[in-house]
């Protein structure tokens, strides 16, 4: 195989999915490890360095949520980028995921498209969530620069609070990310700006509002939270 195949370990006990998955992702380019529970999942986590990790939440042994916690809590392991796969209707156990550090999910089951996009999504993302404070943003029709708190949408200014700045900001900068509230609160949260879980929703109410058609670009993951549609969502 080519050094430089990007290397994808697949934790899942379902052998059926974790074969699709497997044929499927090396026909697309990718070097494939499985795993079919936590344990050795950990330990090929460790051992093999991949670059990302698909994981199902439903494992033997070692829940899935529970191996996302270990990873993201060891130095050796915490920037390795984890997509959850997780069976429709699990909302609680999804918010949890995002929350222990995992990039995305997505739901069983799946399409193998979507997949393959999220994939090479949370790829690109590289292995910093550090947003540049300093740097512009241009996507969609809209425009954000920092350094003078200046939104423009189609070329029309918009004046926003301190906080919808600071929300649409994170937002634009990470398109096709999700993000929980919690997440949301821990990014933008200062000590003269107290932010609560139920008013970030409030927040995005007044964003959507401001932004006009463009408030359409903030979607609502819902049981989860909030991301800024990309070309790959």
């Amino acid at each position: 195989m080519s050094e430089f195949k990007k290397h994808i370990l697949i934790i899942e006990d379902e052998v059926d999915i974790a074969e699709l998955l497997e044929f499927n992702l090396e026909k697309a380019g990718y070097q494939i490890s499985v795993s079919e529970n936590g344990e050795s999942g950990l330990d090929k986590a460790r051992n093999l360095d991949p670059d990302l990790i698909l994981l199902d939440l439903m494992l033997p042994g070692i829940h899935g949520l529970d191996v996302c916690r270990i990873l993201k809590s060891d130095q050796e392991t915490e920037a390795t980028s984890i997509i959850i796969l997780t069976a429709l209707g699990q909302e609680e156990n999804i918010v949890k995921g995002l929350e222990a550090g995992a990039d995305d999910y997505v739901t069983k089951p799946f399409s193998l498209k979507v997949l393959l996009a999220r994939i090479q999504s949370v790829l690109r993302r590289g292995k910093v969530l550090d947003i540049d404070s300093e740097k512009s943003v241009h996507i969609e029709n809209i425009s954000i620069r920092p350094r003078t708190r200046e939104v423009m949408v189609d070329k029309r200014k918009i004046d926003f609070t301190f906080t919808e700045f600071e929300i649409l900001y994170l937002l634009a900068s990470h398109p096709g990310w999700v993000f929980t509230r919690y997440q949301m609160i821990d990014k933008i949260r200062g000590d003269n700006y107290p932010v609560t879980e139920r008013s970030i929703d409030f927040q995005i109410v007044g964003l959507r509002k401001n932004l006009g058609d463009a408030g359409n670009l903030i979607e609502t993951i819902r049981g989860v939270g909030y991301r800024f549609k990309s070309n790959d969502t």
